[in-house]
């Protein structure tokens, strides 16, 4: 359709392109979710939940077993940070190929808040890759689903924030479980070290602060996930590589991977693979159903990781693992109910205590008449 409003000497033409006409992707896709090329807005809600649900499982599962497989191999534990810095070079060539696969390609977020974040993730994924050279695959995980702890010590002593009764529970639940878990693991494992409780442990102080830098710098300079991946890795690959050549730590690593390339190199192409896509899936189902759901699946998978680990890998066993796991579990359970206390509308005590008496004195009352 074409306005025309012609004058002597000039017009204004205004045109309205036809339905036919293909729009701007970043344009046409703003309700558009779209994991691996597959748009999962032309199915309806059930199977967009199964596909994100099979992703993440298959995805992360596959990511678990391959980072325990390649720690397994015979003299790598020591090369934690050299696997971190593959992946780290993995990632940000999966984040460019992704960059350039959108329309908008200019970089949004300053380079000074990249390079925090860039430290923050070397940290996180560094000193988590490093821990499993002391540690078992299962308590790692156990410390990954912990991340609530920090977060509210962060912000009582930062910010001064205060948290309610099931912050707090939640909170002690996982202490309790985090404890007698790392006991159980230092009275059965033989490898066990308390170096690699350290190193989770401060893996896991940078987790608690990355999520929210990241946040912030997201929706304050509305950048996408593709420009997070790419600068964020690829900045954190040149400090791991300037650590590594400082401590000569690159040498050696480089001259044991060259002799076992496909446990080394081709295992952690597929290890950055799958926790690439993982991430995707994941996101996906934030973005559709919401953190209650997603946490949930996530929490799901995290405890079939550790029994899949109990099964492909050998390594002693105490129920004690059990009884603590369902503690973390019981606390990430609690601080879910605390963000979403308006959706789950659990009873309250009180409630439950009033309907009790209610239903004793209505008993108590046909029994008189």
């Amino acid at each position: 359709m074409d306005l025309k409003f012609n004058s002597s000497r000039k017009y204004i033409s205004i045109t309205v392109p036809p339905k036919t006409q293909t729009m701007s992707p970043h344009i046409k896709s703003i309700d558009d979710v779209v994991v691996l090329g597959i748009n999962l807005s032309r199915f309806n809600k059930l199977t967009q939940f199964f596909i994100c649900v099979a992703g993440v499982f298959v995805f992360y599962l596959i990511y678990g077993y391959l980072q325990e497989l390649i720690f397994s191999v015979e003299g790598f534990k020591s090369f934690g940070w050299y696997l971190t810095l593959v992946q780290f070079a993995f990632y940000s060539i999966f984040g460019l190929i992704e960059l350039q696969l959108i329309q908008d390609k200019r970089r949004r977020i300053p380079g000074k808040t990249y390079m925090i974040i860039a430290f923050l993730t070397v940290g996180t994924m560094g000193l988590s890759n490093t821990s499993l050279g002391y540690l078992n695959y299962p308590t790692q995980v156990i410390f990954k689903c912990c991340k609530l702890i920090p977060v509210m010590l962060g912000g009582v002593f930062i910010q001064g924030k205060r948290y309610n009764i099931a912050d707090v529970s939640a909170a002690i639940c996982m202490s309790l479980g985090l404890i007698w878990f790392t006991l159980a693991d230092s009275t059965v494992a033989p490898n066990f070290n308390l170096t690699g409780v350290i190193l989770i442990s401060l893996a896991l102080c940078a987790d608690a602060v990355i999520g929210n830098v990241q946040e912030k710098a997201m929706k304050l300079h509305n950048a996408s996930n593709s420009e997070m991946v790419l600068y964020s890795y690829s900045i954190g690959f040149v400090y791991i590589l300037l650590g590594l050549t400082c401590t000569s730590g690159l040498g050696p690593a480089v001259t044991f991977c060259s002799k076992n390339p496909i446990q080394t190199y081709g295992y952690a192409f597929l290890f950055s693979l799958t926790g690439y896509f993982g991430i995707s899936f994941v996101l996906a189902l934030i973005k559709i159903f919401g953190a209650l759901l997603a946490v949930t699946v996530t929490t799901g998978r995290k405890a079939m990781t550790i029994v899949l680990s109990f099964m492909f890998f050998s390594k002693p066993f105490t129920f004690q693992y059990v009884w603590s796991g369902l503690l973390v579990v019981l606390g990430i359970f609690l601080n879910v109910y605390s963000k979403n206390m308006d959706k789950l509308r659990l009873p309250a005590l009180y409630d439950l205590i009033n309907k009790i008496v209610e239903m004793r004195k209505s008993r108590t009352l046909a029994q008189t008449v």
